[in-house]
């Protein structure tokens, strides 16, 4: 067991549930589970719950998969390899392996942390944190546990705050005075305010803190519930609200800034125009989530690619990007790109503009092709002369176009296309 007076993150471990579809995301999860899918030019969704966990000094961790998870382990096994079992350093892939029963996957996200018990067991640790695997943010949760401990919670549940009017799209906590949790809502249609504003509601951002010990427990009793759906926010937190010591932990307390005035930053990236939006955010001058900051950096795996290339430079064929973001191994030739954000290894061709498009790694576009206000999958061929964004109509007939007016633009959508010609 680790020393009394070790860091509380040395004593501790990080449970990512990242297992889930992601179904509002459409089609850019018919491959890969939502963690696994691609976020600001080099990352995973992942990435972000994994780094935080590291640069908050946890180095003992276990990735919970199930639906389509072999994109998501293939880039754990490429990007999060460095961890040394002889330094006493894990990173355990957990799929739902029918460990327990030869029917029997995740039930639900309680019941796969007790599935695995007994390798969490086996890491010898105190406090467990059980994290979502699809948010983007910057959180050290050495504060949150110090939080858990100096209250004596039975669990600590990360909180965002957020205005009441928007708070019925999450499960909400009524607090006290002293932050201690008298109630959790889900999706209430009249959010609670807090005692120091009542204008604000705190929202469950699925991050909880427990001591293992008093989890394990838990979690057995809940196996044994024909009753229970097995999940943490639907039973094992309205439990311990409800006979023992649930707390909330503020983000905005734990939240790493490359600023003091910045906001908290938080994105839930689990639709289409979310996602769009917080990749084309990154284009703005001074953008919320800062992914420079070299005392909290956002690990990942990094292919070996050459720098981007950019050719050509007559008036109507000119290689150029404005307000954007290009990433390693993608040549631009002739194409003008504006308030967009590329992937590796994407490459463009002549007479071509991008504006305010997505674009995941391995794309071509072809010749003459005007693209605007696009999200394109991994490894799309956009053939020549193709515009999108221009008349919704004809995007309509062949193109997955969101509520806010993103088309999202695949393979299989495509070949649909020329098929029909």
């Amino acid at each position: 067991m680790p020393t009394p007076n070790a860091r509380l993150s040395s004593r501790s471990m990080a449970f990512v549930l990242a297992g889930g579809r992601g179904s509002r995301l459409k089609e850019l999860t018919d491959s890969r589970a939502k963690p696994a899918v691609f976020f600001g030019g080099k990352t995973r969704i992942i990435d972000f719950a994994l780094s935080n966990a590291l640069n908050s000094g946890i180095k003992k961790m276990a990735i919970a998969t199930q639906y389509k998870a072999h994109s998501l382990i293939r880039h754990c096994q490429r990007g999060w390899s460095f961890f040394r079992a002889e330094r006493n350093e894990y990173l355990d892939i957990l799929p739902a392996s029918q460990r327990v029963s030869e029917n029997k996957w995740y039930l639900g996200t309680a019941d796969a942390v007790t599935q695995n018990i007994d390798i969490i067991d086996s890491y010898g640790i105190e406090y467990v944190l059980i994290l979502a695997g699809d948010h983007i943010y910057k959180m050290d949760y050495e504060m949150m546990l110090q939080q858990h401990v100096d209250t004596g919670a039975d669990v600590t549940i990360g909180c965002l705050t957020v205005p009441r009017e928007e708070a019925s799209a999450f499960g909400v906590m009524d607090i006290d005075a002293q932050d201690r949790i008298t109630s959790f809502l889900e999706k209430p249609a009249d959010p609670p305010g807090t005692p120091d504003d009542p204008k604000v509601t705190l929202a469950s951002m699925g991050i909880y803190v427990f001591r293992w010990s008093f989890l394990r427990e838990l979690l057995i009793r809940d196996a044994e519930d024909s009753n229970s759906s097995h999940d943490f926010g639907g039973d094992i937190i309205p439990e311990i609200v409800k006979n023992g010591k649930a707390m909330a932990h503020r983000f905005e307390n734990s939240c790493v800034k490359h600023d003091a005035s910045a906001p908290a930053y938080w994105r839930d990236v689990g639709t289409i125009d979310a996602f769009w939006k917080a990749n084309i955010d990154l284009t703005g001058f001074t953008p919320d989530l800062d992914l420079w900051d070299k005392q909290w950096p956002i690990w990942t795996y990094s292919e070996s690619v050459p720098p981007a290339k950019f050719v050509h430079d007559a008036p109507d064929r000119r290689g150029m990007a404005i307000s954007s973001l290009v990433a390693g191994g993608c040549v631009i030739s002739g194409t003008e790109i504006r308030e967009s954000l590329l992937f590796t290894q994407v490459h463009t061709n002549s007479y071509s503009s991008l504006e305010q498009a997505v674009v995941l790694p391995y794309v071509t576009i072809g010749r003459n092709a005007k693209l605007r206000k696009v999200v394109i999958d991994r490894g799309v061929q956009i053939p020549e002369g193709l515009h999108v964004g221009i008349d919704p109509d004809e995007d309509n007939k062949w193109f997955r176009v969101s509520e806010g007016g993103v088309t999202l633009i695949t393979q299989d959508m495509l070949n649909a296309r020329a098929a029909s010609k």
